[in-house]
């Protein structure tokens, strides 16, 4: 048996997405679309990573969401498949825009998982929201 077969026979994981609020509102509704929002400092120019209506960076409040590509790589990650009923990984994915974000991945070989992956957004209906997961880049 292949590790392609493995992973199809493994039960799928339940990802829940995390509390909304108003200052991530747009964040999901956009993620309902499929597109991957980030907040950007109109004052500063840079952007951060979680949705909020302060730039952490500077502290004004002159800030606006703009869409992600969704390419990263793997800066950090956890593969856990020891007691649960399907494996799974975590990472802190860094994106182009520089921004880290803490998020699932998915779809891929986990013993062929490293610091430094490249990886691209995947959005996969996994609970009842669609939280933005990763999986590997193409070569």
């Amino acid at each position: 048996m292949n590790d392609a077969d493995t992973r199809e026979s493994r039960p799928a994981r339940r990802i829940p997405a995390p509390a909304q609020n108003e200052e991530s509102k747009a964040f999901w509704d956009a993620a309902r679309e499929h597109r991957l929002l980030l907040k950007h400092c109109r004052d500063c120019g840079k952007p951060h990573w979680y949705p909020r209506t302060i730039c952490p960076l500077c502290f004004s409040s002159n800030t606006e969401w703009k869409e992600s590509a969704g390419n990263g790589e793997v800066y950090s990650f956890s593969v856990q498949s020891a007691g649960v009923p399907a494996p799974f990984a975590i990472a802190y994915v860094t994106l182009e825009e520089g921004v880290s974000l803490l998020t699932n991945i998915v779809d891929c070989d986990f013993d062929q998982l490293r610091i430094g992956q490249k990886v691209q957004l995947k959005w996969t209906a996994t609970s009842e929201e669609d939280p933005p997961v990763f999986t590997f880049a193409p070569v």
